[in-house]
């Protein structure tokens, strides 16, 4: 069982009373008197409440938020703000630092250099996937909870890991919420970029035709690139296809807003800006999670290898190929939610690791994340948001899974994008809940 430090610190924000828990937990929950590793949480719980884990007579229930990802800390909160302000009418919310990240024992280029092996460092890596999360999650409920159950709200890989609990762990799950995150349950990285690439490039058009001198602007600059060495004030080679990364924000709800302010100044006096390379550099960073990198196409691995899927299949949509921008008139198409080799070679932070990396995306052994048997019996109140024009987590992948879970009520909305539970207020989660339940 984890080890609980319940003398964490508390605090309080606008509205709400904070409390820090640390856990210790197996890195292999197969060995479990093996490598231990520390996972942190933090509890939210409306102001009025009794700090700390006592909540008096009739305390709210249990409500553990899954991040999006891999490889991101969980939301740093300030009071009620987004949907923390709806979901704290009903629980008190566990914000789990998945393992690897946040104040979690970090995974990153300093700490495993311990590990002296490529293999080495791809072994311990293969630990921190969605199966890992839920079962760092059940000893930390048991804990927190004992033997009751408590709901999970999923956000995009968040939901990955929701189906994984519902897969591994239904008994500790009393009513699971996903938003943008129904996967594919047999679907590998192939069919899923198979599927993304053109949802991508539609996202692209619709950009050019909202701002149409963008498109000057994106090929002056990745003519720029290809004919200078340009370096980034974080020591990031900056090319072309790393350029093209930036399409990753068109599948945020103010993603192409948040392009064209960046490209509309990129050049002053014939050159890149050192704002330009500043704001960009922040985005492609992979220093706040290099997890994202590494584990990314991993997180689709089932019994198979990934063998940079990406890559491979952005080959069969030559329209993305930058040449065509560069040495043609056609307008440069963005990138989106993907990972390439080349990124170990140009981010200063992913360097050390190329070599895990390469180990990782030739791994085949990977155990299975989903058990479409025990799905299909499953007793557990669940609904799911499905954004319709979801450019990370498909819909054709999302709608068979959500039929495939039995009891599973979907929501299908073209009014968010995938962002749609940190915009909405808390109207999203709204929905999601009331489903669940069996309220609308």
């Amino acid at each position: 069982m984890a080890a609980y430090q319940p003398s964490g610190p508390v605090y309080r924000q606008a509205g709400t009373i904070v409390t820090e828990h640390t856990f210790t937990v197996p890195l292999d929950h197969g060995q479990p008197d093996g490598e231990q590793i520390e996972v942190f949480a933090r509890e939210v719980a409306a102001a009025g409440a009794a700090p700390g884990p006592a909540r008096g007579p009739e305390p709210k229930p249990w409500l553990l938020y899954l991040q999006g990802g891999p490889g991101f800390g969980a939301l740093r909160p300030s009071g009620r703000d987004s949907w923390l302000d709806r979901a704290l009418d009903d629980f008190r919310v566990l914000l789990l630092d998945q393992r690897g990240t946040g104040r979690s024992t970090p995974a990153s280029r300093h700490t495993l250099a311990r590990l002296v092996t490529p293999q080495a460092q791809a072994g311990y890596l293969a630990h921190f996937r969605a199966d890992s999360i839920v079962r760092d999650a059940e000893l930390i409920r048991r804990e927190l909870a004992g033997d009751e159950p408590w709901s999970v709200l999923g956000q995009s890989f968040g939901g990955f890991c929701t189906v994984s609990y519902l897969s591994l762990a239904p008994d500790g799950v009393r009513e699971a919420f996903i938003t943008g995150g129904l996967p594919g349950l047999a679907a590998t990285a192939d069919d899923v970029y198979r599927l993304t690439y053109p949802i991508v490039a539609e996202r692209n058009q619709r950009h050019y035709a909202r701002y149409p001198r963008d498109a000057d602007r994106a090929r002056d600059i990745a003519r720029y690139l290809a004919s200078h060495e340009v370096v980034m004030p974080d020591g990031g080679r900056l090319t072309v296809p790393a350029f093209q990364c930036l399409g990753r924000q068109l599948g945020a709800s103010t993603g192409s807003d948040t392009l064209h302010y960046l490209l509309e100044d990129a050049f002053a006096g014939g050159v890149l800006t050192d704002s330009f390379l500043a704001q960009v550099a922040a985005e492609l960073s992979f220093a706040p999670a290099p997890l994202y990198a590494l584990l990314h196409e991993a997180c689709y691995a089932q019994r198979s290898a990934t063998r940079w899927a990406a890559d491979r299949i952005q080959a069969e949509f030559p329209e993305f190929d930058p040449a065509a921008a560069v040495d043609g008139d056609i307008p440069l198409l963005f990138t989106g939610e993907m990972i390439y080799p080349w990124m170990f070679g140009t981010d200063p932070v992913l360097r050390p690791l190329r070599d895990a990396a390469e180990e990782l995306a030739a791994r085949e052994d990977w155990p299975p994340l989903y058990d479409p048997g025990r799905l299909a019996a499953n007793a557990v109140p669940a609904a799911a948001a499905v954004y319709f024009e979801d450019m990370y987590v498909p819909a054709e992948l999302s709608l068979p899974t959500a039929r495939a879970i039995r009891g599973l009520r979907p929501w299908v909305t073209n009014e968010y994008q995938h962002d749609g539970l940190r915009v909405s207020n808390g109207a999203v989660l709204s929905r999601v809940a009331a489903l669940a339940r069996g309220a609308a």
